[in-house]
């Protein structure tokens, strides 16, 4: 069974983040430019937030903020949901499906060594079955 290490050893382990202080049109563009859907929020060297699109979208957008005088901390998810690197994929995609996020910092110990998006737990899940279809077929011919 994966765990979340083994998506972070060939996905890599970087982490996209911004200040609390900054401008939530700076980290749009961040977003914009990494191709990424959400970024941590950092006081020096500790999580303090997360902001992702969908932050930007109901918070910003929907209430009629301007993101270039909107603060990163006044819409960020201060609740942030996350993960360890030795728990299980299965046990993560239930997490973000009952918490309804798409992305899950992992944690260890007390610092932050990567970010998981559902799209990477899809990709893992459906690489893990696609190995054992192979290894089934090998078997079935012999």
């Amino acid at each position: 069974m994966k765990r979340v290490k083994d998506i972070l050893a060939v996905k890599g382990q970087d982490v996209w983040s911004i200040e609390p202080d900054a401008s939530v049109y700076d980290a749009m563009k961040l977003m914009a430019d990494k191709e990424i859907g959400a970024l941590m929020v950092m006081e020096g060297t500790k999580l303090v937030g997360l902001i992702s699109e969908r932050d930007y979208a109901r918070k910003v957008i929907l209430q009629g903020r301007a993101s270039r005088t909107t603060q990163v901390k006044e819409i960020m998810t201060t609740r942030v949901v996350y993960t360890h690197p030795q728990q299980n994929i299965e046990e993560c995609m239930a997490v973000m499906t009952e918490k309804r996020v798409r992305h899950l910092p992992v944690i260890d110990g007390e610092r932050l060594v990567g970010v998981i998006s559902i799209g990477d737990l899809v990709k893992s899940i459906i690489s893990e079955q696609q190995f054992i279809i192979e290894q089934l077929e090998r078997y079935i011919r012999g």
